[in-house]
Parts: C-alpha cells; structure tokens; sequence
C-alpha cells in the first residue's frame, strides 16, 4: 500500500535575509516594566496550489494578518514557534543562528504523505486522506523538520546508520520543545509524541513516534505495529531506510525523555541545553550513539553532578553504556 510505505518513511530529512527584531514586555522582581529588543522571524509562506512547483504564489508574509486558508496559517504559527523557542532556550537566532528567513510552501502535491526540510524551505503536503491529514497541523512536524535545519548549521550529521539515526533524533528533540515551549509544559505535563494530529481517524495510532515509549505509537493493520526499539537489544541492522535512520532514532530519542523526566521542570531549560551544546560542541559528523552519549554526559558533568548522573543513567537505561554496580554506569 502505497500510503503505508509513506508513513514509514514521513519526514525524511532533506540535506541540508534580512534580519528582523521584536520588542519584548516583562516584569522584573521589582514590579518594574522592563522592555528589550530581541531577534524576531521572518516568514514566507507560498501556496503549491496541489502542484510540485517550488516556491508557489506568496499567500502571507510576516506583518499580514492571518487568512483563510488554515495551512497557512499553521504553518506561520509553527515556523514562529519554532523560531521562538531556538531563540528562548539556545539564544540560536533561527536555524542556522545568523536570522536565516523561515519559507514554507504548503498545498505541496497532490495527495502528498509528507513534509519535509529541502534546505531552503518547509514544504507540506495535504496528506491523502486515508492515512494523513495536512502536515501542518502537528508543531512536532513542524519543528522536526526545522530541527534537521539547525543539524544541517552545526554538526551535520551524516545521514546514514547511527549517526543518520541521530539526525532524526536531535530533530525529534526540536520538535518536542517546540510543542513543549509553545504550550509552557514540563516533562510531566508533556505528551513526548511527534506527529500526533496528523492520522486520520481511521488509523490506529496516536502519532509517528513516541518518545518516551518507543514502538508504541501506533498498531494498524494497514500500517502495521510501530517498529521503533526502545534501546540497544532492539537495534535493527537492515540496508532500507539508510541503514534504519526513523527505526533506531527510538534509541536516542528515548534517552532523550528519559534524562529529561529525571531532571523534571521543562526540558528545553536544562535536558535540551545539554543536548544542544553537545550538537554544537564540535560533534563529528559521524558520530555514533556511544559517541553523542560521551558528549552529552562531558555537557551533563558540567552542569552538575546530579545531571550527569541522570545523563549517564538515561544512556545506560537503552543500553548504550553499561551500568555499573554502584548504581552509576560506565561508558
């Protein structure tokens, strides 16, 4: 079936302006108004019109108003989320931290099963009805597909076995905090799925992944059970899929929620930053979950000791290091 052939290969990761500020109200301890400027987005979005021709007609930019077309508008929405949460949490001014323009063309194809990040821009599909609806209504897909943009700027992992596995994941990661910050959620509060929304109600599944859960996002019998393995002993070595990059990223995705729940509060403030500064702390190309692992614990122990236990015991948990037998674990 060619729409489940879709769903297990949505949101491939593509290989990889002016600036803009925005004046921000607070109040300080004191009860006093304090305004600063920061750096603010810069949104394109253009209209397919059910073809796949890029870019498409401009249909709002970033000082209109919202229209009538939903997609559109979700689209915006997801875009500024996105942005907003890279600058809150990273101080990253969009993804490639130098205020890079955010473009999107949705109505992207006919029926088309997904979206995706071309280096340039976000593209959306409708969906085909029978397995998705639009792509635009999820933020998770929205600041996935981002999330491979901001791995393009830092370490650009190569996409291909482990370190392709990490790609999807680190983009996972984005998306999650995208929805996370957007919603002010903690750990707790938080639902760690990516993609939710975008099943029609005819399929049985609550999203693409989970998170927190791997292999449990969906079960249906067209689609199939949701083959994502939640830590080493499930890995899947297989040649499809550039080595199982959407399959083996429930490892580090896993990992990821995990070290976040410990931590508790809200993960794009302290699990996501060591995260991040390990992306773009000089990490290889290459680099492999054991490798990651090792620069996320080096981020965590900086923190402090209480976080790099929480970092090393996350690993340890989908069996990427050992544990050892104070409690601790090795790499």
């Amino acid at each position: 079936m060619q729409a489940a052939e879709a769903a297990r290969q949505t949101l491939i990761a593509a290989p990889p302006a002016a600036r803009r500020s925005q004046l921000r109200l607070s109040i300080d301890e004191n009860g006093t108004l304090v305004a600063t400027v920061e750096a603010a987005p810069n949104r394109t979005i253009s209209d397919a019109h059910g073809t796949e021709t890029l870019p498409g007609t401009v249909v709002r930019t970033e000082d209109e108003p919202t229209v009538a077309d939903v997609a559109v508008n979700q689209a915006f929405d997801g875009l500024g989320a996105t942005f907003q949460m890279l600058l809150d949490a990273f101080q990253r001014n969009s993804i490639d931290g130098k205020g890079l323009a955010l473009d999107a063309t949705v109505h992207y194809g006919s029926g088309y099963d997904n979206a995706f990040w071309n280096g340039e821009r976000m593209v959306f599909g409708d969906g085909d009805g029978e397995v998705f609806q639009g792509f635009t209504a999820s933020t998770t897909v929205i600041g996935h597909e981002l999330g491979h943009g901001v791995v393009q700027y830092t370490a650009g992992l190569e996409y291909q076995g482990q370190s392709g596995a990490l790609n999807e994941s680190i983009a996972d990661v984005f998306g999650a905090l995208t929805e996370q910050h957007l919603l002010d959620q903690t750990v707790d509060e938080a639902s760690w799925l990516i993609g939710a929304g975008i099943f029609t109600p005819a399929v049985h599944g609550k999203a693409l992944r989970s998170m927190l859960h791997p292999g449990t996002a969906y079960d249906d019998p067209e689609l199939g059970k949701d083959p994502q393995p939640a830590d080493m002993g499930g890995y899947v070595t297989t040649s499809d899929d550039n080595g199982g990059v959407h399959i083996n990223s429930g490892i580090p995705n896993r990992a990821f929620a995990l070290f976040a729940v410990e931590l508790g509060g809200k993960a794009w403030e302290a699990a996501g930053s060591v995260w991040y500064r390990a992306l773009s702390g000089g990490l290889p190309a290459s680099a492999t979950f054991a490798q990651f692992a090792a620069a996320t614990i080096a981020e965590a122990d900086a923190v402090s000791t209480a976080t790099g236990d929480a970092a090393r015991m996350a690993w340890a948990s989908v069996g990427v290091i050992k544990a050892t037998g104070d409690g601790h674990s090795a790499g």
